[in-house]
């Protein structure tokens, strides 16, 4: 959908998500729509984000978006390339990373993540891509950003496996399963923003994109989504940041 303002609402969730990184962070990238963002962030904004890819690239920037974990771009520009064992029990697992940028599948209420199956584990509709080094980005990065776009098949009260923990089922459950890194701190999606509320853990919408309205959010979730009292509006992309997205995802 493309906005009167110019724009496509995935475009405004992309540069939503850029929007929660800054220069003085080591993010942790998946592939997909968190690369993007991360990408677009240290083009405009953030130039000292330093990015890291699971195969064991730190510092990369690639030229173009990768087409996976493996592409050979993000060792090309990459400060250094390492095993992925050191990526995990290094970098990642001590607590080495400010954030964990991720996709979903599926999120349920409590940012829960799945990206294994859809359906029954044993008898599934769907067999999804699987984990990954998801978990443990999840668990072990000091907070975690999740962009997905919107919609009550992705959104849902409870999600079919859980391959990432967000906030288990509410207060204390992260503490209780011995997980050091806050988690899930923010969802951005196309038609918003969500964070958790500080006391049930429970997704809230915090913030609004241009021209879209909290029913159509609520229409687009699983679950009875709560709204802030200080509801806010997204800021909406600068020409820059539409220059240098399309520019990435032409060649990406």
């Amino acid at each position: 959908m493309t906005t009167a303002t110019g724009y496509t609402s995935d475009e405004m969730m992309t540069v939503a998500a850029a929007h929660a990184l800054t220069s003085e962070m080591a993010c942790f990238v998946g592939i997909g729509l968190p690369s993007t963002a991360a990408n677009l962030a240290c083009r405009t904004h953030a130039p000292g984000l330093w990015m890291i890819y699971e195969s064991g690239t730190l510092g990369t920037r690639p030229d173009t978006l990768p087409l996976s974990i493996g592409d050979g771009v993000l060792a090309e520009s990459a400060d250094t390339v390492v095993s992925v064992p050191e990526v995990f029990n290094y970098w990642l697992q001590p607590g080495r990373i400010d954030v964990g940028f991720l996709g979903a599948a599926q999120i349920d209420r409590y940012a829960n993540i799945n990206t294994t199956v859809i359906g029954d584990y044993a008898d599934p509709k769907v067999r999804l891509p699987g984990a990954g080094g998801a978990p443990e980005i999840a668990a072990s990065c000091r907070e975690v950003v999740v962009i997905a776009r919107q919609s009550t098949r992705a959104f849902v009260d409870r999600v079919d496996f859980v391959t990432s923990v967000g906030h288990g089922r509410g207060p204390g459950d992260r503490d209780s399963l011995g997980l050091t890194g806050a988690g899930p701190t923010r969802v951005i999606t196309d038609l918003g923003v969500l964070k958790p509320d500080p006391a049930t853990r429970e997704l809230t919408l915090v913030q609004l994109h241009a021209g879209v309205t909290v029913d159509e959010v609520r229409a687009a979730t699983g679950w009875e989504l709560a709204v802030s009292p200080d509801l806010a509006a997204t800021p909406e992309p600068t020409a820059e940041e539409l220059s240098v997205l399309r520019s990435l995802t032409a060649r990406g």
